[in-house]
Order: C-alpha cells, then structure tokens, then sequence
C-alpha cells in the first residue's frame, strides 16, 4: 500500500504529497491526536496544541499573518508523516527529505509559497522557544536551566482533543488568518 487513509478519508500518498488532499481539518484532527515528546511527558499534550501555542507567540511578538500562519502549520507533515523526535531525525536523510516534500507542499497550499529564510528562522525561533517552555513545564525532570522571553502566555493543561481541534481550526479560519489567505490584505 503507498497511500493513508485520512480523517477526511482522502487516499494520501505522503511521499509524493497532492495538495489538493491536503486538508486543514485532516491536519487539525490529526495534530490534536498526537502527543508531543513521543508521549515521554507527565501528560497528554498535542503537537496542535504545540502549535497553537507558537501562532499565539508570533501574533504576540507582532509577526506578519504569515508568519502566524506558518507557526500554526510548521509541524503539519506530522498529521502524514507522524512526528519523529529531533535526536532521531537527525539520522533519518530519507525522512528529512520527505518531510520538507511535505511541509513545502502545505505551505503552497495554504501560504501559497514556501517560507523564505527569514520567515523560516522566525517560525524556528519560536519553535525552539515554545519547546524550552513545554519541556520546562511538562517534563518530569529539569531539562532545561533557563526559559526563553514570551511575549504570550502559553498553556500545557491537558485539554480535549476536540476542544484542541476546534481551537486549531479557529486560530485557522478565523483571528484575521482567513483575511490574509483570501488575498485582501497582508496583515491585519
């Protein structure tokens, strides 16, 4: 079998990504059931909660929509691929390649084009700064000796993962993002 069946259930063949299967409600659904940390944390939290929670750092820190956007997004190839932690991909050249075949077809789905350096540097810095904070506060022993500045308060209690869903969804459609996709305007 080459392809997976999706929530949506859309037959996706993640190593050859057709944008037009690439779903935002696949990728919500998807995300708020995956733990982060491989599930090595003392409970439940969600790559999309993850996710959420670097959008909210972006629009705090006054990034671009499109920046927000693409923290929103930034680990949407896990909802195809599913997530791999950093000290394993690093050994993984095949995976690596198809994870950027991936991640760069949702960007062109939803921001229309790949995320330039800067952007890309923008989304990693928060990426890495939420990471400090989630592990800071959800792991069972002290990984980390210092905590990144946030300009936003984000939340590690566990949640429903539809609530999760639904939030994902929202922070998508709605909080500006919708305007910035449909072309009237870069930023709000």
């Amino acid at each position: 079998m080459e392809h997976i069946v999706t929530y949506s259930g859309e037959q996706f063949t993640p190593h050859d990504p057709n944008g037009d299967q690439i779903l935002i409600e696949d990728i919500a659904h998807s995300l708020s059931l995956l733990c982060r940390a491989n599930g090595h944390i003392i409970r439940f939290y969600s790559v999309a909660q993850h996710c959420i929670n670097c959008a909210c750092e972006a629009k705090a820190r006054g990034l671009s929509t499109r920046v927000q956007l693409a923290c929103l997004l930034h680990d949407a190839s896990e909802a195809y691929l599913s997530d791999i932690t950093r000290p394993v991909k690093r050994h993984l050249s095949e995976y690596k390649i198809m994870e950027k075949r991936m991640q760069d077809a949702i960007y062109i789905k939803f921001l229309k084009t790949p995320l330039s350096d800067d952007e890309q540097a923008q989304v990693d810095q928060i990426d890495n700064d939420i990471l400090v904070c989630e592990f800071n506060a959800l792991m069972r022993k002290k990984v980390y000796d210092f905590s990144p500045k946030l300009h936003s308060t984000p939340t590690f209690e566990l949640k429903e993962f539809t609530d999760v869903e639904n939030t994902f969804l929202m922070h998508y459609y709605g909080d500006g993002l919708r305007i910035w996709l449909d072309g009237a305007v870069e930023d709000y």
